[in-house]
């Protein structure tokens, strides 16, 4: 067959392993590590699921190689624990088994150990280990390794590496970037020293030459090391680009894929990982600049979802492997279906942090658009059903779609009905807004797939009692969504308000002067639209603070967005009555302010549609509710609702 990106689905290879296509899996951490530090069968499940997707390569992170100064409860590799080998093993034959390459990745975090301890006080208590001496942004002090501490965790690299070949694993990764501790040696910021290991760019590469010496003689010659570096730190006082090519040069004799990242956790979570305001493939040009000088191949990575921008990145030289992580949660199977010419199937990555946010909080992994992740082993795949029934859904936005979807694969019958003329429920007000744009492809994407899996789709159809009566299905799923909140503020329905879910459809009656009433996620995200085009905004929030709901890895960049872009936010500020010249507000005191602006939209919240559900809830021997009808919630809500409520049928 003819593919439709020739690049990306052609072989490379690496050392002496060919890899299947361009595509690889990057590192993400387990869902399930031990007590030990040891990989739990659900963390073994959720790396394998990347492999059946068609990933080239799959990276399980990450490798802890020295605990003795690095006690994070990540991954141990040793033969003094029980499981630990046996883990890793397992871990890979999983990988394996479906034609991908088995990658660890080996780290040491520095004077960021502990990052993964959700224990506070055994994280208080660790000692922190650096290059140099000092106090980290937090006040913890921080300790300079010496000699022979470097020495002892150069061996640890060696010794995790042989058993990372001993368990199977055809690839190693050496983290050098982000921050971590051979980051901190590369980094004139934090590296201060004065011996050899210190000073000039030659002495501050000298220890990742160390380690990287020590791995290639425990995996011997032929066997692929990626080494993971920042191509530029992006903050003042780290390197730049210019030195990150020189760091390329000096290490590139020693491995067999330079993999090409960007920043530090001085930079900002949002550009290392990026966030949905900044361009796809925003670090890419780091890895385009860097393979100019080196003769090594190159990998790039960083917010790539796109198999177009991918296939031309590969084309036009600026790299030789994508890879990929929250791109390959919300669909594993990219790679399968780029290589099968059904890039339109792709299911595509938010960029919501979802993923990342429930990590930290929760030590587990979930995405918005994919119920499957981190419940690889929950017994909740899709297997037809042995009684196909006729299901009728009520409502097209994320989780009727997703349940239609769900349904039809298990073989039922399924009719899905929306009242307006256009699939995506509140997924379609997101077109109008560049960095939610794949919101709205979602919609879309999960309309063709439900189409493409037998479900007839009837638009502008409301289902009533009757209507539900009258197709007499064995199972209904109401999915009816939510309406916008418009309290009866004097002038709210005035001509010059727009309400969020709308905008879409009336954007071009918003004028350069604006009020953004609400404070809540979609508030804050259209604030920061209409400021990116150039309008004076202002948000007014009745609460102390603004999105208090939003993931923990999200709002912190958002709230950035809203300071970059000079968007003047009112806390505290309750909506009394709008005029055409602005919103008068009184504050917590009650005292009286006017905020100014010609256009109003109203973003205070969203209201179950529970007229809907009490009119169906007997109209069926199955009925089940999910959604903004039970609770106005998220789309992750809805997708998750939508996907069990088709199992159960």
């Amino acid at each position: 067959m003819q593919r439709k990106y020739p690049n990306l689905c052609k072989p490379i290879t690496i050392g002496n392993v060919t890899f299947r296509n361009r595509m690889f899996g990057s590192p993400m951490g387990g869902t399930d590590i031990t007590a030990d530090c040891t990989i739990g069968p659900k963390s073994t499940a959720f790396y394998e699921l990347r492999a059946k997707g068609g990933a080239a390569s799959v990276t399980v992170s990450e490798v802890v190689v020295h605990p003795e100064t690095e006690a994070s409860h990540m991954y141990h590799l040793d033969l003094g624990t029980v499981d630990s080998l046996a883990s890793f093993t397992y871990t890979a034959d999983a990988i394996r088994r479906h034609g991908a390459i088995a990658s660890v990745e080996l780290s040491h975090s520095g004077q960021y150990a502990g990052t993964y301890l959700t224990d506070k006080n055994k994280k208080q208590g660790l000692a922190q280990w650096g290059p140099s001496p000092g106090v980290r942004p937090d006040g913890r002090e921080v300790k300079e390794l010496t000699q022979e501490l470097i020495a002892d965790i150069v061996a640890a690299y060696g010794r995790c590496a042989g058993l990372a070949k001993r368990a199977g694993y055809e690839m190693i990764m050496v983290h050098g970037g982000h921050g971590w501790l051979i980051n901190q040696f590369f980094s004139p910021y934090f590296n201060r020293r004065t011996d050899k290991y210190g000073g000039s760019l030659e002495n501050r590469v000298r220890f990742a030459q160390e380690v990287l010496d020590c791995v290639r003689k425990a995996v011997g010659s032929g066997f692929p090391i990626e080494f993971r570096m920042s191509g530029s730190e992006l903050f003042e006082g780290g390197y730049g680009l210019t030195e990150g090519i020189e760091i390329a040069k000096l290490i590139e004799s020693r491995v067999d894929l330079l993999h090409v990242s960007a920043g530090t956790y001085q930079t900002g979570f949002g550009i290392t990982h990026p966030s949905m305001f900044l361009p796809h493939g925003s670090n890419v040009y780091l890895a385009a600049e860097i393979k100019k000088h080196v003769s090594v191949p190159v990998a790039t990575v960083g917010g790539l979802n796109d198999p177009a921008q991918m296939e031309e990145i590969i084309a036009s030289g600026q790299a030789d492997v994508v890879e990929m992580a929250r791109a390959l949660l919300a669909d594993p199977e990219l790679p399968r279906k780029v290589m099968s010419n059904r890039d339109e199937d792709i299911i595509k990555c938010l960029r919501c942090f979802t993923c990342m946010a429930e990590r930290a909080e929760t030590s587990t992994r979930r995405c918005t658009v994919n119920p499957l992740i981190g419940r690889e082993m929950d017994g909740t795949e899709i297997y037809p059903s042995p009684n196909p029934r006729k299901v009728l859904v009520a409502g097209g936005g994320p989780g009727g779609l997703y349940a239609a979807l769900t349904a039809a694969k298990r073989g039922h019958k399924v009719i899905l009905c929306e009242k307006a003329d256009e699939i995506g429920g509140i997924l379609r007000g997101e077109q109008a807004i560049p960095f939610k744009y794949e919101m709205y492809e979602l919609g879309v994407t999960l309309g063709k797939l439900a189409k493409d899996a037998g479900v007839e789709i009837r638009l502008n159809t409301p289902v009533t009692k009757e209507y539900a009566e009258k197709e007499n299905a064995d199972a209904l799923i109401i999915a009816a969504g939510s309406a916008a909140i418009v309290p009866p503020i004097p002038g709210l329905n005035g001509d010059n308000v727009v309400i969020v879910n709308n905008y879409y459809l009336e954007k071009d009656r918003v004028s350069d002067s604006v009020v953004v009433l609400g404070g809540g996620l979609a508030g804050c995200e259209a604030a920061i639209h209409l400021a990116q085009e150039g309008k004076t905004v202002h948000l007014v929030e009745m609460r102390t603070e603004l999105a208090p709901d939003a993931n923990i890895r999200h709002r912190p960049i958002m709230l950035k967005e809203i300071e970059k872009n000079n968007i003047q936010v009112h806390l505290g500020f309750k909506g009394l009555s709008v005029t055409q010249e602005g919103v008068a507000c009184a504050d917590q005191n009650g005292e009286e302010h006017f905020v100014p602006g010609t256009s109003v939209i109203c973003a205070l919240g969203q209201r179950p549609r529970r007229n809907v559900v009490d009119e169906l809830i007997d109209c069926a021997p199955y009925v089940a509710q999910i959604g903004d009808c039970v609770k106005a919630s998220t789309i992750t809500t809805a997708i998750y609702q939508g996907y069990h409520a088709a199992l159960d049928i």
